[in-house]
């Protein structure tokens, strides 16, 4: 039984005296979109009768078939902190629906969803808690991003060094009062980066609350004169910024991935989910890492995993252990990044892993070795297969994958590898400001 009724949601907006309500929804891309309408408009909204042009979205539908329906999730109701010139402002997060009354194939949260109820089947539920990272930059003269900052702080460092602690502190009380569990937040290892932990949750809710917290820490920066990107790697040199998803799989109220009769203290299921996810990890790696700047943070050195392996302890391998056993025993998945669509990722991600359970797959020896200094041979040695290098070879294993294709549907899969392939394309044409100082004066 879900938290709201519609009623409840009537009474919410009136008590609170709400004026505006934003009806949410994420495009193919994960970019958040919404419908605003005022609270006269509410019940129209929450019988589902209200539409909007699909056909000016993302990945979404052409122009002869454009109107489509909204339908809020009464749960997602949520209240802004902030008044919006002076008025009071919610939100609905909304599943999208096609004229037929149906869920629109297009819709990435419908992914997700169908996934999860896979999963039920299967007995289980899924939990995730996602480690986002991010920068705060400075922003010209006319407001628009820079990737400039004063800092020079690095990993757990504070004021005054962490010139963004008021920035962060701001962003956590306004997600609080959001209604999320803060867990940790701290600076990151680079300057001006920054990382916000929020407690799991079941992977729908999870996927909703990471599109409201960039959305809520983008807001907060330009409140602060700051802008908060969330691009993978924005500047050379440095980490980049990483969303490491820590899942676990629970049944009748526990932690199935907990085994203390285990030497590491994990369960079998733990191990065949892991090696589902390492053996789809190639095919998924366009959703999980969906830029050509995403390539730019998989490489040796910062932190970011460039091989398919594991480890119970050193964070260089694709998926890592943590420390924590009994209630708190997890998988991190360290590859993904925060430009992934929230709810294509953890329905990729859920999949592979239960892939791996019904076929009873396992992962093999975890990794005790620091990856980024094993030479290639040793790696092939020991069977260690490697993420792709850049988005042109995650594009061609993505369009090679029947199982991605059948898990996303042909619109999905279809209209990802239009959109992927014109990004490489534009891409490669593109004449770099590297190939102008390494190239102009020399030839």
């Amino acid at each position: 039984m879900g938290r709201y009724t519609k009623q409840d949601v009537i009474d919410l907006v009136r008590e609170n005296d709400v004026e505006f309500i934003r009806l949410q929804f994420s495009d193919l891309f994960g970019t958040m979109k919404n419908v605003a309408i005022t609270a006269r408009q509410l019940e129209k909204a929450l019988d589902n009768k209200c539409t909007f042009d699909g056909s000016s979205v993302d990945g979404f539908v052409r122009i002869e078939e454009s109107d489509m329906y909204l339908y809020p999730d009464l749960d997602s109701f949520a209240i802004f902190p902030w008044n919006a010139g002076g008025n009071r402002v919610a939100r609905l997060i909304c599943d999208v629906y096609g004229q037929d009354g149906l869920p629109f194939a297009g819709d990435p949260r419908n992914v997700l969803k169908r996934v999860m109820v896979e999963c039920q089947k299967m007995g289980y539920k899924f939990n995730v808690g996602p480690e986002c990272e991010f920068f705060l930059f400075h922003t010209d003269e006319e407001g628009r991003p820079t990737t400039v900052s004063h800092e020079k702080a690095g990993y757990f460092d504070v004021a005054p060094l962490d010139l963004g602690e008021s920035a962060r502190r701001d962003m956590i009380l306004n997600l609080e009062d959001m209604g999320f569990e803060i867990e940790a937040s701290h600076h990151e290892v680079a300057p001006a980066q920054h990382e916000i932990d929020f407690k799991y949750d079941n992977a729908l809710r999870t996927a909703d609350n990471i599109l409201t917290f960039k959305f809520i820490v983008k807001y907060i920066a330009k409140r602060h004169g700051l802008y908060a990107s969330f691009m993978p790697k924005p500047i050379t040199g440095v980490d980049g910024s990483g969303m490491h998803l820590n899942m676990s799989l629970w049944k009748n109220g526990k932690n199935i991935f907990a085994d203390s009769k285990n030497d590491l203290g994990i369960s079998e299921e733990a191990f065949h989910f892991m090696a589902g996810v390492m053996e789809h990890a190639n095919e998924m790696c366009l959703i999980t890492n969906p830029l050509v700047n995403s390539y730019k943070r998989i490489v040796p050195g910062y932190e970011a995993p460039v091989d398919v392996s594991w480890s119970p302890s050193n964070r260089s391998p694709l998926i890592r252990v943590p420390a924590a056993r009994g209630s708190g025993t997890r998988l991190e998945f360290r590859s993904p990044d925060s430009a992934a669509n929230p709810y294509l990722a953890l329905a990729v991600s859920l999949a592979a892993g239960l892939d791996g359970i019904k076929r009873k797959l396992t992962p093999g020896k975890g990794s005790m070795k620091n990856q980024y200094e094993m030479a290639e041979g040793e790696k092939q040695e020991a069977g260690i297969n490697t993420l792709p290098r850049d988005m042109k070879e995650a594009l061609e294993i993505f369009k090679q994958s029947t199982y991605m294709k059948e898990l996303l549907g042909d619109h999905i899969f279809n209209k990802y590898v239009e959109a992927k392939s014109a990004e490489w394309e534009s891409y490669q044409k593109f004449v770099s400001q590297w190939e102008v100082d390494r190239y102009l004066y020399k030839i």
